[in-house]
């Protein structure tokens, strides 16, 4: 297999922490997207949409990383991704769902000015953005107590979904330029700390290391 993925994407990290959660060999391929890699005739012909992921296992091309964490999971069914009852199965997707519906919007109004280095413009923007992701993040955490993945007792698909973009928050909550706007992530550890604990078993998880965006640790 063959992964397309940008560093510091959330959805291509997804697709990577899937590969590694499941131990399968895969060729790397990281774009760069300063260079334009995702825009050349032979990424497109991949991906019309010139976004990554996109895995290529044989002649079978695969984008959008909730299609590739499926494909995974058919094509290699041991460990399970999707659980293995039909409550793990639902309860997997009723997470994703509601990241996808609750979580990732604000995260994006959130993390994005500070990457973009718009703070000052957005502040009202930021900080109403990070009431709204305290609320997720506080149901996550009272999921969290009960045991030491988000489904159960093995990590899952969610797993995968919630951990780049917790990652993502907690690298924009501790940028110098909003600490004193209070946002109430330096202090991450302490007010969640299931989910403190839960992040650290996740590193901790083989090969895990090495879906770390490469531009994070420069």
């Amino acid at each position: 297999m063959k992964l397309y993925w940008g560093s510091g994407s959330p959805y291509a990290w997804r697709a990577m922490l899937g590969l590694v959660f499941k131990g399968i060999e895969f060729e790397s391929k990281l774009m760069t997207f300063s260079a334009g890699d995702h825009k050349t005739p032979e990424f497109l012909a991949l991906n019309p949409r010139g976004k990554v992921p996109v895995l290529v296992d044989d002649d079978t091309v695969v984008s959008e990383s909730l299609a590739i964490l499926s494909y995974l999971d058919r094509k290699h069914p041991e460990p399970p991704l999707f659980g293995t009852t039909p409550r793990e199965h639902a309860t997997i997707w009723q997470l994703i769902s509601e990241h996808e519906s609750y979580m990732a919007q604000p995260g994006s109004r959130f993390a994005g000015p500070i990457y973009f280095g718009k703070v000052q413009e957005k502040v009202e923007q930021i900080t109403e953005a990070a009431k709204d992701l305290h609320r997720e993040l506080a149901g996550i955490e009272a999921r969290l107590s009960g045991s030491p993945y988000l489904v159960g007792d093995a990590v899952s698909a969610a797993d995968a979904v919630y951990y780049p973009s917790l990652q993502q928050l907690l690298r924009a909550g501790s940028k110098p330029e909003v600490r004193d706007l209070d946002l109430g992530f330096t202090t991450f550890d302490d007010r969640y700390p299931n989910l403190a604990a839960w992040k650290t078993r996740i590193d901790a998880l083989p090969d895990v290391d090495s879906t770390y965006p490469p531009h994070w640790r420069s």
